[in-house]
């Protein structure tokens, strides 16, 4: 019998286990009936942030809205990784990695975007089964893709799969799909570096050598897990470029549950390095332990009693209209609520108003209709309750009678009832405007910060300071505003020179925030209006923003019972003085967008720009958000436009992350204030569009009936 050395025996224990740990993958026999542990609620993120193994990836996918932020420490380099849920098949991953003296420079910096979508899922007899893009947009640093499937046997799970570019790096095979076409045969180089970041090149995808990979995880417990793998990932990069060195592919380590939310990982990768990995996880559908809110309890309906509807004597009382609509004003006011117009009449009451601190219109719709049954006489059955926005915009009118709010208050499904029966038009006949509506009058002290990502310089950038801000409406629809900034400190303006070929319309930002004295970041004066009943128009002027003014006209088509609205922009720009006072540059243009809207099913909303952006450039924007019942948004947009990605720089053409997440949804305390931030790379010239407060469409869709419809269960609340 010929004798092995520890090489050859090395070799045969990992041909081994990928054998195993295919054999039980690909099983199509039913899985035997064993205890589930706790830890298999969601799969255990691997160093690359996803669901995986230990640097392989898994075919399982998270929970729905699951977002996992990850931190992994390795030898000589360190990720970041936000994975999100977007569907339950669908995720999505943005990674930021730092490794040591890559490529001769230290630090160096890098970002990549994986994309996983889940084929099968896991049944008694079939695995699960995944396809994934790792890296796909970046600077291919991590670059490869991924067949994956995996099936549990109670305690066990194991995982198989087959891989390129990045994951084929070891033990490469010609490629199974080179029987298509020869093109899948071999790999060609994509682009590299720094210019050549954010190129989506598809002829990479799924071509050259392919390799197997495999790997196993046994739940000693309901929080411990034991894991073990044969990678084909042999970090040829980082041997080259950093101190990393690659001796096996066997990799082998833990993950402990600390919590639902926590985690931490650590394992011992290709013979060399010592890994340590961190993970939070957060779901926005349940941001708290208390989604209801520790909002005040609702007026309840008051009935009225037998006969008492057909009593008319309160109409001849002396200004009946002024005492109910002061009772109603106070009644408002307990829940945060603005009044802004009174009507009543012997069998009918019109109501408007604005929703203040409240956050959620159809729980607004019924809180108020339950104050009117308190406050109003028993005749009074008709209930005409009109949304205002925060810009004096009357949107849609909700009609209601007090005889459905006596009979559905208790019912079982009186929520779903309640909004059968509701009547939701436009708002047009608007009830007379109280006298103590307007002018209305604010101000905020209070401190600001700005913040840029992903310099490759720097991962963020972030400027402090004092912000003096001031708002006034002399009357509806008119809104005259302004603010004053003081930097206080920051590093912003330490970003290079903009070596731009194009008008510096964004890339000289280090120039407005490197300004010590007093600022102006805004001053102007908006109108807003209805020039038909399904149409609502905009007109801005004055200084928009830091770095551009002007005039600015928008006006939007969304039928309240529509998902679909259709608008289009058109502004005048000129592009201010550094110094954010009064003065204006030479560089002026006429930009503007044809948009479409559409609210899709799930929270998911679509929205695509189309026209020209501030550099010249013509193209479109396409923007895909994703918006839960307590009002978090997550979202991710693109532009393409004619700029070449050369001509455009560092990111290749403009992209980002956004979100908006409610501070209600976090504390359960009544307040408007948000977090709202868009993480995009430095941002560069091309794709530029001009910011503008009050855009129609943001401010005019949750009030309409396709939005009321998927929050009506609030009504009751």
């Amino acid at each position: 019998m010929p004798v092995l050395n520890r090489a050859g025996r090395g070799r045969v224990a990992a041909r081994a286990c990928v054998l195993a740990a295919t054999t039980c993958a690909l099983s199509a026999g039913a899985a035997l009936p064993q205890e589930s542990p706790w830890i298999w609620n969601r799969p255990v993120l691997n160093f690359m942030g996803v669901p995986g193994i230990i640097d392989m990836p898994t075919a399982h996918s998270a929970r729905d809205a699951d977002i996992d932020v990850s931190l992994s420490i390795l030898d000589g380099s360190r990720r970041l990784t936000g994975h999100f849920q977007i569907t339950p098949r669908l995720s999505g991953v943005f990674r930021y990695a730092n490794l040591d003296s890559y490529q001769g420079i230290d630090p160096y910096y890098d970002r990549s975007f994986d994309l996983r979508f889940l084929l099968h899922e896991e049944t008694a007899r079939m695995p699960a089964v995944t396809v994934g893009l790792q890296d796909f947009g970046g600077t291919g640093i991590y670059a490869g893709e991924y067949l994956v499937a995996t099936k549990t046997f109670g305690r066990l799970r194991a995982t198989t799969g087959l891989g390129w570019g990045r994951f084929a790096g070891r033990d490469g095979f010609d490629n199974p799909l080179g029987l298509f076409s020869d093109d899948f045969k071999t790999r060609p180089s994509g682009p590299s570096g720094v210019q050549g970041t954010g190129q989506l090149d598809a002829k990479q995808w799924f071509r050259g050598d392919a390799a197997l990979f495999a790997g196993l995880q046994y739940a000693v417990n309901d929080r411990l897990m034991l894991s073990a793998e044969y990678s084909t990932d042999t970090y040829s990069n980082e041997e080259q470029y950093t101190s990393f060195e690659y001796r096996s592919p066997v990799n082998v380590g833990l993950s402990y549950r600390y919590s639902d939310s926590l985690s931490i990982s650590g394992a011992w990768l290709h013979g060399s390095a010592v890994a340590a990995g961190l993970t939070y996880t957060f779901n926005p559908k349940t941001p708290n332990r208390y989604p209801g809110g520790f909002d005040r309890a609702p007026f309840p309906v008051t009935p009225r009693a037998p006969g008492s509807a057909v009593d008319l004597g309160w109409t001849q009382l002396t200004d009946a209209n002024g005492i109910l609509r002061d009772n109603m004003q106070r009644y408002l006011a307990i829940d945060d609520l603005l009044l802004e117009g009174f009507d009543v009449g012997p069998r009918s009451a019109r109501i408007s108003l604005r929703m203040g601190g409240q956050t959620a219109p159809a729980q607004v719709i019924g809180r108020v209709a339950r104050m009117m049954t308190n406050n109003l006489p028993p005749s009074v059955e008709r209930y005409d309750i009109t949304l205002i926005d925060n810009n004096g915009l009357a949107v849609s009118t909700v009609t209601l009678t007090r005889s459905d709010l006596e009979e559905l208050e208790h019912a079982p499904d009186g929520a779903w009832q309640s909004f059968a029966r509701a009547k939701i038009v436009s708002a047009q006949d608007l009830p007379t405007v109280v006298d103590a509506a307007y002018p209305k009058a604010s101000w905020r002290l209070g401190p600001y910060l700005e913040a840029s990502y992903f310099d490759p310089e720097s991962p963020i950038r972030l400027t402090f300071g004092a912000e003096l801000s001031g708002r006034y409406e002399p009357a509806p629809g008119l809104v005259l505003q302004g603010a004053l900034r003081q930097k206080l400190a920051g590093n912003a303006g330490d970003l290079p020179t903009s070596n731009s070929v194009l008008e510096h319309v964004r890339s000289d930002n280090a120039r407005y925030a490197d300004q010590d004295g007093i600022t102006m970041p805004s001053l102007t004066a908006a109108k807003f209006f209805r020039p038909g009943e399904d149409v609502f128009g905009r007109i801005t002027a004055g200084w928009f923003e830091p770095m551009f003014g002007g005039l600015s006209g928008e006006v939007l088509w969304k039928p309240v019972d529509s998902r679909l609205g259709l608008g289009l922009e058109i502004n005048y720009a000129k592009q201010r003085e550094y110094e954010q006072g009064f003065g204006f540059q030479s560089y002026d243009v006429w930009t503007g967008h044809a948009s479409a809207y559409w609210q899709g099913d799930g929270g998911f909303a679509y929205q695509l720009d189309a026209g020209r952006y501030l550099a010249g450039d013509w193209g479109a924007t396409l923007g895909i958000d994703r918006t839960f019942g307590n009002g978090i948004s997550i979202g991710a947009f693109a532009t393409l436009t004619d700029v070449s990605f050369d001509d455009f720089g560092e990111g290749s053409f403009d992209k980002g992350i956004r979100f908006d997440i409610p501070l209600s949804a976090l504390t359960g305390q009544r307040t408007r204030a948000s977090i709202t931030r868009t993480i995009r790379p430095v941002q560069r010239d091309g794709g530029a569009r001009l910011e503008v407060d009050g855009r129609l469409y943001e401010q005019v869709r949750d009030f309409q009936q396709p939005a009321l419809q998927s929050d009506w269960g609030r009504f009751w609340r």
